[in-house]
């Protein structure tokens, strides 16, 4: 088991959902509430995913959880390209966003090869692993 607070890239996509929420905040105003709803909930899931990944008892399967993180990460590059099209996004914050989303993917695609080179050990405790045999 990990402490998700130690991992960049979750500190990275937390402050990023953060920014994201402050910035759909208007939507419902200008009749786009459901695209709030849909990047709201794409852009939150990738650090709740990095949280469910650390609590997993192998490599294989928090490296699943990081999959899933990273295809977040693309729904919210969608999202925030749609909001920018419609009108919703400034250029600017836009483009600040799209590049932390892209820059947090590259992050979690390394961090997952790297759990998945590494020997498939449990993460269970040794006393856990020593009751079961």
């Amino acid at each position: 088991m990990q402490d998700f607070k130690r991992i960049q890239a979750w500190r990275r996509a937390h402050e990023l959902a953060i920014r994201v929420n402050e910035c759909v905040v208007g939507f419902t105003r200008a009749g786009h509430a459901n695209l709030q709803s849909q990047i709201t909930r794409s852009v939150t899931s990738v650090p709740a995913n990095i949280v469910e990944g650390c609590g997993a008892a192998t490599n294989k399967e928090f490296a699943r959880y990081l999959d899933i993180a990273i295809k977040s990460l693309s729904e919210t590059e969608y999202h925030l390209l749609a909001a920018h099209d419609f009108g919703m996004l400034p250029p600017d914050r836009w483009q600040k966003l799209t590049a932390e989303t892209v820059e947090i993917r590259k992050m979690l695609f390394g961090y997952r090869r790297k759990l998945l080179m590494e020997p498939a050990v449990s993460k269970l405790p040794a006393s856990k692993l020593a009751s079961e045999n």
